[in-house]
């Protein structure tokens, strides 16, 4: 059997922007927990690279396959040969992304081309349940743990480093002396999505809703201060802010390593039901 021609590889491999902003939503709404990071962005400025800080890109039509190509590249809808197709597209642009996260089945296709390119990844985590709340937390709420003050924001962050430390690995303060880690911080505090509670003016648990989206609020940065683990105070303090979550109207969501047995214990507890596992591969 002769090979297809050469113009028939090119027109299957070809990506192109995808501006059609009622079929991605769509296709978002399909997965609101696995798309709350892009919906989030799409539900705020619509579908324009400008206004969304990135490209929505398909190979055919957006209900077939789709990804958001920003800082980050977070694959949404496809087989794996769309995967490999998006890889394709990302390893032609100047520089490589800070990382990959969505649905294991779509990120690691990706990832496995991409690393041919780009070399290793700082960290793989291929293996991270996704969990979901739709319900009032099964917990005990702790009553301290309450919405972020601006006036706090100095408190605040001494906490938010040392979170970000520990869960990716690198200090947010390097290039630019923390200014735009700070100016995140005080917009999730300005929000009303940065949680703690505060003890004789210090942060001893803190969480935030890092994405929202219409449907789903995403925890991230969930942190107890080291001296005080172990004391309930993860389970009380993201109870709370899981319930905030569904108490206006939206799915509670987080995602965990496979491996943080402690921290699956604690969700479970509050009520979190697996709903997919996603993969997040970390590579500035």
């Amino acid at each position: 059997m002769s090979a297809p021609p050469l113009s028939r590889l090119v027109e299957d491999r070809r990506v192109s922007v995808v501006r059609d902003v009622a079929a991605v939503r769509r296709v978002l709404d399909d997965d609101p927990v696995g798309s709350c990071m892009v919906a989030s962005r799409v539900a705020d400025h619509g579908v324009e690279p400008g206004a969304i800080g990135g490209e929505l890109w398909t190979r055919r039509h957006a209900a077939d396959s789709l990804c958001y190509a920003g800082a980050n590249l977070i694959p949404l809808r496809g087989a794996p040969n769309d995967m490999r197709a998006f890889a394709d597209k990302a390893m032609s642009t100047a520089r490589r992304c800070s990382s990959l996260v969505g649905h294991a089945e779509l990120v690691m296709p990706m990832w496995r081309r991409l690393e041919t390119v780009w070399g290793p990844a700082r960290d793989v985590r291929d293996d991270q349940p996704l969990l979901a709340l739709d319900a009032v937390p099964h917990h005990h709420i702790d009553p301290g743990v309450r919405p972020v003050r601006m006036e706090e924001l100095d408190a605040y962050l001494v906490a938010a480093i040392d979170m970000f430390i520990g869960e990716v690995g690198i200090d947010p303060r390097i290039g630019d002396g923390g200014r735009g880690y700070r100016r995140r911080v005080a917009s999730l505090i300005a929000a009303g999505r940065a949680w703690a509670r505060f003890e004789r003016g210090e942060v001893v648990f803190k969480a935030e809703v890092g994405s929202q989206s219409p449907a789903v609020g995403q925890i991230q940065g969930v942190w107890v201060h080291p001296d005080r683990r172990g004391h309930g105070l993860g389970t009380g303090g993201t109870a709370a802010l899981a319930g905030a979550v569904v108490r206006g109207g939206r799915i509670a969501s987080l995602y965990v390593n496979s491996y943080n047995s402690v921290a699956r214990a604690t969700y479970a507890r509050i009520g979190f039901h697996q709903v997919g596992t996603f993969a997040t591969v970390l590579l500035d």
